[in-house]
């Protein structure tokens, strides 16, 4: 019996060896890069204590995100060029990393605007003129697809 557990142990280790020593080279793994973060807006505070995301992805992905809405969304070429013109028309990239209201205030919205890697914030009272069109589209985005999502619900909860 220990002579067929000598044996038996020898061959998986000369399997284990030689199966190591093949020479053959794992094919490189091939595939697309994964998509980068294009966009990410967010709107948090206020009376309504809001708290609403939107987020872009190079490849045109997009996910929104509310008090009680997720959803994926998706954006084509001439979208992502026109949110692309909306950024660079504002100077975006000039920007300075922050703008705070010198009042302060409880019920004042936050707004974080992160593009190409670059970062804003700004809150209500304090936003820049050249940053207004950007919030504006930002916001209509986040309303119009958080809109479409509670119309759903409510039409869930309406037929039962």
């Amino acid at each position: 019996m220990t002579r067929w557990t000598i044996i038996f142990t020898a061959c998986v280790v000369g399997a284990v060896l030689m199966g190591g020593c093949l020479g053959i080279k794992a094919p490189p793994v091939s595939g697309t890069e994964a998509p980068a973060i294009l966009l990410d807006y967010q709107k948090v505070g206020g009376i309504a204590d809001l708290d609403n995301r939107l987020v872009i992805f190079t490849n045109g992905a997009g996910l929104i995100s509310g008090k009680n809405v997720n959803r994926e969304i998706s954006f084509n070429r001439s979208e992502l060029a026109r949110i692309d013109e909306i950024f660079s028309t504002a100077g975006f990239s000039q920007l300075e990393p922050s703008y705070t209201s010198r009042r302060g205030g409880a019920d004042l919205i936050r707004y974080s605007i992160t593009y190409k890697n670059m970062t804003v914030t700004t809150e209500d009272t304090a936003i820049p003129l050249s940053l207004e069109p950007v919030i504006d589209e930002m916001n209509r985005l986040l309303d119009s697809n958080l809109a479409q999502q509670k119309s759903v619900n409510v039409l869930r909860n309406f037929t039962g």
